[in-house]
């Protein structure tokens, strides 16, 4: 379990809390505007009505204590950079802030942004891997060049072993696990024998990825 700071509660904030505490975290959420405070009060660990843009408001929250700071002002960019500028200031671990546009996140990591999600970006790089490659299920990026797909198990794959397939070799890739409706089993070994209906969790390169999806 890990502790988070949300400041700004519009529809992001909102729901990256609520999953936040789907997954078993201690969440305090903070806002200038009441009603988005009082709508999230029954389900963040904690919650407080303030102007983040004081920086005595975010002295009193303690911001150092937290695993991670959100910054989800989505509205005020102004509001957005100050806050991020000022968690780091107060000592914050770890400040993810939200940015509408590309030269928004070089502002936020200028100034000492962590980690900046930019989510309209994100979503479009995302949907245009999953959709231009054939039999791709689920897609997440781990750098620019890398990343791990889902994928429909090839036929010609199917009653083969790990090592009679070669992976490695011929495609470039990792296997990373196997999903099989709701179960993973993870970590493969050389033996495993490819099975029909699986779907495979790869890693690799993301142009040797696709060119292997292409083929399958």
């Amino acid at each position: 379990m890990k502790s988070f700071l949300v400041i700004g509660l519009g529809r992001f904030g909102r729901h990256l809390t609520t999953k936040l505490v789907e997954l078993g975290n201690e969440v305090m959420v903070v806002d200038r505007d009441e009603e988005r405070v009082e709508r999230l009060s029954n389900i963040a660990t904690a919650s407080c009505v303030g102007d983040c843009q004081d920086e005595q408001v975010l002295a009193a929250l303690g911001v150092g204590n937290y695993d991670v700071c959100f910054v989800c002002v989505s509205d005020d960019f102004q509001c957005s950079l100050e806050v991020t500028a000022t968690l780091k200031d107060l000592g914050a671990k770890c400040v993810v802030a939200r940015a509408d546009r590309e030269k928004q996140t070089k502002f936020l990591k200028k100034i000492g942004a962590d980690y900046v999600i930019h989510t309209e970006m994100d979503m479009a790089v995302r949907a245009a891997i999953r959709f231009s490659a054939s039999n791709v299920f689920d897609y997440f990026e781990l750098t620019p060049q890398y990343a791990i797909f889902e994928v429909e198990t090839p036929k010609s794959w199917v009653g083969k072993t790990v090592a009679k397939v070669n992976v490695r070799q011929c495609f470039n890739v990792n296997v990373l696990g196997v999903r099989q409706g709701d179960e993973i089993e993870p970590l493969l070994d050389a033996d495993y024998v490819f099975m029909a209906g699986t779907h495979l969790i790869i890693a690799g390169n993301k142009k040797d990825s696709i060119r292997l999806m292409d083929k399958l």
